[in-house]
């Protein structure tokens, strides 16, 4: 969440960031904290008069006598009433005020391309050729079925649509990617994790998930846990409510694990396949760190996730994500998108955010040089995909497919694999 000071002090600076968004409702809900803060803060003086004055007043019961006595106890009793009911105005002021807060987007860097959706986002660079072939080419969804690496129908059986089972090479194949990614990014310097697959809803308030995106996340029945669908949610709340050492800053992080997703908002056009799926396996990088280094730690970050993808030779292009498409939380997204011969262009594979303060304050994790000393701030936090197994999957069958129907495996992951290449049975 932003800081209620920067609204409340510079509304118009906030206002003129947020219409890059082009968010009509992010402009009222600035206008609609204004009015609940202004109010939050009047009933709140006026709460802390009425408490005091109740205080004096019940104080002074014990020394009167008589007729004085019981005029002051009903004082007092009328005191307690008046209070009751303003302190139940207050406490739904004071909820409306934080639930205003938590829907105003992050404020934007000067660097985010100004868009009205993914169509506008810009091409920073690319990498790699991309491949031309001498027959024609299969799609992810005829490869995974003529070389026998997955089982479709038989996991819509057993578990529905968008659900999936590895076989074969292709388990395998998925194990590789795994320590290949881990490989490189603990020779960075990551610390690494495996995380868990539930956790509390006060976590997904605070990394931005809650409140908004409710439909996209499993609950599990009578529990407050859900489903997470990226490891940078309970990275993230690896330290919530602590309060960092500046010293010990920047603290980067890896973690593997399974990923869960319900795609409620998804379109039909990935249904073929493993491409948009609702449980995958991923390895994410995420990052603590000292607010004057974030934007350079974010460049660190989308440089590792484009090591990993040119070590698989896969051909890809880094996007910087316009107003329009680049969602609540980060201040500036980077995304790799990776090509897919199948379906001839380029397509999501890393995503790559700095979130600036926005986490952190709603997760409460702040910073201070040493023990004993007040905190400076808030911390900045960064979150990168390292790598998406079917995703990877998928471009590197596509774009290692041979004329004979086999495909070749990257060098980088021989060391990994029995095998050099996936052949029909």
């Amino acid at each position: 969440m932003l800081d209620p000071k920067l609204i409340r002090n510079n509304p118009d600076i906030v206002k003129s960031n947020l219409q890059k968004r082009k968010d009509p409702e992010a402009i009222k809900r600035v206008d609609l904290f204004l009015e609940l803060d202004k109010a939050w803060r009047e009933l709140s003086k006026e709460v802390e008069e009425l408490r005091k004055e109740r205080n004096i007043s019940a104080k002074q019961i014990s020394t009167m006598k008589g007729e004085e006595q019981k005029n002051k106890i009903q004082e007092v009793a009328k005191l307690k009433l008046k209070l009751t009911d303003l302190e139940t105005q207050l406490t739904d002021i004071i909820n409306k005020r934080q639930h205003t807060l938590d829907l105003i987007p992050n404020l934007l860097h000067d660097s985010v391309p100004y868009g009205e959706d993914d169509g506008d986002n810009v091409q920073m660079r690319t990498w790699g050729k991309v491949p031309k072939f001498s027959f024609p080419v299969k799609d992810q969804h005829d490869l995974l079925h003529d070389l026998d690496l997955v089982e479709l129908d038989r996991a819509r059986k057993v578990s529905g649509a968008r659900f999936y089972y590895l076989k074969n090479e292709a388990t395998l194949l998925e194990l590789a990617l795994l320590n290949y990614t881990l490989s490189i990014i603990t020779k960075e310097g990551f610390k690494m994790f495996t995380t868990p697959s539930m956790v509390r809803r006060e976590v997904l308030y605070g990394t931005g998930f809650f409140p908004g995106s409710e439909e996209d996340i499993y609950k599990i029945e009578n529990e407050d846990l859900y489903l997470t669908g990226t490891s940078e949610v309970t990275l993230g709340g690896l330290h919530m409510n602590e309060t960092l050492l500046e010293p010990e800053l920047p603290l980067w992080y890896t973690g593997l694990s399974s990923c869960y997703r319900t795609e409620a908002s998804s379109t039909t056009r990935d249904d073929k396949g493993i491409f948009r799926v609702h449980e995958f396996k991923k390895v994410e990088m995420f990052k603590f760190v000292e607010p004057s280094t974030s934007w350079d730690e974010q460049e660190h970050l989308i440089s590792v996730a484009e090591k990993i993808f040119q070590g698989l030779e896969l051909p890809y292009r880094v996007v910087n994500i316009c107003t329009g498409d680049i969602g609540t939380v980060a201040a500036r997204k980077y995304d790799i998108e990776a090509w897919f011969p199948g379906q001839n262009r380029y397509r999501e594979v890393v995503s790559c955010s700095n979130c600036t303060d926005y986490q952190a304050r709603r997760m409460n994790i702040k910073y201070r040089e040493q023990e004993g000393v007040p905190p400076k701030g808030f911390v900045h936090t960064l979150n990168s995909t390292a790598i998406a197994t079917t995703r990877a999957m998928i471009a590197l069958i596509e774009n290692n497919q041979q004329k004979d129907g086999s495909v070749k495996i990257p060098k980088v992951l021989h060391p990994y694999l029995p095998f050099t290449e996936i052949t029909n049975k």
